[in-house]
C-alpha cells in the first residue's frame, strides 16, 4: 500500500520532471512537422476517465486529420488500422514510434495520470462498465501499462478490461519494473500497433 499510494506518485513526479526536457526537445521538430503538413493544431485533447472515473483532458501530439470522425469497433474499443485514412503522414510515424504519447508526461506531472497504469478510458462506454470493470478506476491511468506491454492496441476490449483490472489489483514495484521492460521491447519491435 505504501508503494501504491505514496512511492509510486513520487516516482511519477520525478520521472515526468526528468522526461519534460526530452519532451520539449523532441516536441519542437514534431510540432513543426505536424503544423507543416496541414496547418492544424499540434495537440489533441481527448476527454478521458481517470482514477475514480474523474474526467480529464489527455494530451497527445495530433496524429489524425483535423476533426476526424470518432470510429469505434463493435466492442467499443477505438478503431485504428495501418490503412486508416484519418491518420496524417506524420501521425502514422508518431503512432508507430509511440511519440504521440510524449505530452502525457504533463498529465502525469499534474496528477491526472501515472507513468504506469491502465490506459485512460474514452467517453462513451460507460453503460458497459460492470462492477468488475470499474475496479480499473481504483488507480491512475498510465502512459503505458500491463495491457499495453502485453497486447498494446491488438487486445479486444474484454482482454483490456481483464488486464487493466489485474494491474489495479496487483500494483507493485516489481510489476511496474516488468512492465517497463516489456513496453520497451514492444515499442522497439513495433508490436501490436493496430487492432485490425
Amino acid at each position: 500500500m505504501l508503494y501504491k499510494n505514496i512511492i509510486k506518485r513520487l516516482f511519477d513526479i520525478v520521472i515526468s520532471l526528468m522526461a519534460l526536457p526530452f519532451v520539449i526537445i523532441i516536441g519542437i521538430p514534431i510540432s513543426i512537422a505536424i503544423k507543416a503538413e496541414d496547418g492544424g493544431s499540434v495537440f489533441f485533447l481527448g476527454q478521458r476517465y481517470g482514477k475514480n472515473m474523474k474526467k480529464f483532458s489527455m494530451l497527445k501530439f495530433r496524429s489524425m486529420k483535423m476533426n476526424a470522425k470518432d470510429i469505434r469497433n463493435a466492442d467499443g474499443s477505438t478503431y485504428n488500422s495501418a490503412t486508416d485514412d484519418r491518420q496524417t503522414k506524420v501521425g502514422k510515424f508518431l503512432r508507430k514510434t509511440s511519440l504521440d504519447e510524449l505530452p502525457q508526461f504533463i498529465n502525469v506531472l499534474v496528477g491526472d495520470m501515472s507513468f504506469i497504469g491502465p490506459r485512460p478510458s474514452p467517453m462513451g462506454n460507460e453503460a458497459t462498465y460492470t462492477d468488475y470493470v470499474k475496479k480499473k478506476f481504483q488507480v491512475r491511468p498510465g502512459i503505458t501499462g500491463y495491457n499495453q506491454a502485453l497486447k498494446r492496441n491488438s487486445a479486444t476490449m474484454e482482454e483490456r478490461y481483464k488486464n487493466d483490472v489485474y494491474y489495479a489489483e496487483n500494483v507493485s514495484f516489481f510489476l511496474d519494473i516488468k512492465i517497463i521492460f516489456m513496453t520497451i521491447k514492444s515499442v522497439l519491435l513495433k508490436e501490436n500497433i493496430y487492432n485490425s
